[in-house]
């Protein structure tokens, strides 16, 4: 399965921004050290794997992390991502998926956006200022955004 998934990894990041940055490696030893707690959800054509979600499962949510295929198939992506995470936390009696940022097209599938927390430490003081004016400013343009794709998720408003 991991050399499997590892072929839809760089698949994804071939076809995305940016590089993928784990190594081969990386997936075996994820299983080895974090086996509880990996959720692996592939799909089959023939008995071959063609596609395959990666997510992570805490006490409280699963965490979808990557997907990745090498044959394209209609709503394949939302039903490994989505529907068949939704249907293993609710297996495990977990409230929440995090299906991950980014992505309007998760308002159809039910999922609101949220904000979410990210921590990085930034050595060179002038970059660091400057990246916190940045996210100041971006802080307002954010909340703005969040607060319009809230009123397009699929859900009924009291």
């Amino acid at each position: 399965e991991w050399d499997a998934f590892w072929g839809f990894y760089q698949d994804t990041g071939s076809r995305k921004w940016g590089r993928p940055y784990l190594t081969r490696a990386f997936f075996p030893l994820l299983g080895e050290k974090m086996g509880d707690r990996v959720l692996l959800i592939l799909a089959e054509r023939d008995g071959r794997p063609i596609a395959g979600a990666l997510n992570l499962i805490g006490d409280e949510a699963i965490y979808g992390r990557y997907w990745g295929c090498v044959e394209e198939v209609p709503f394949l992506h939302f039903e490994l991502c989505y529907y068949q995470a939704i249907d293993a936390a609710i297996a495990r009696g977990l409230a929440t998926v995090e299906a991950g940022a980014q992505g309007e097209h998760k308002l159809a599938r039910g999922y609101a956006p949220v904000a979410t927390f990210s921590a990085h430490y930034l050595p060179d003081p002038g970059f660091r200022r400057a990246v916190a004016d940045f996210l100041e400013r971006e802080r307002d343009a954010i909340e703005q955004d969040r607060a319009f794709l809230n009123q397009m998720t699929p859900f009924r408003r009291g």
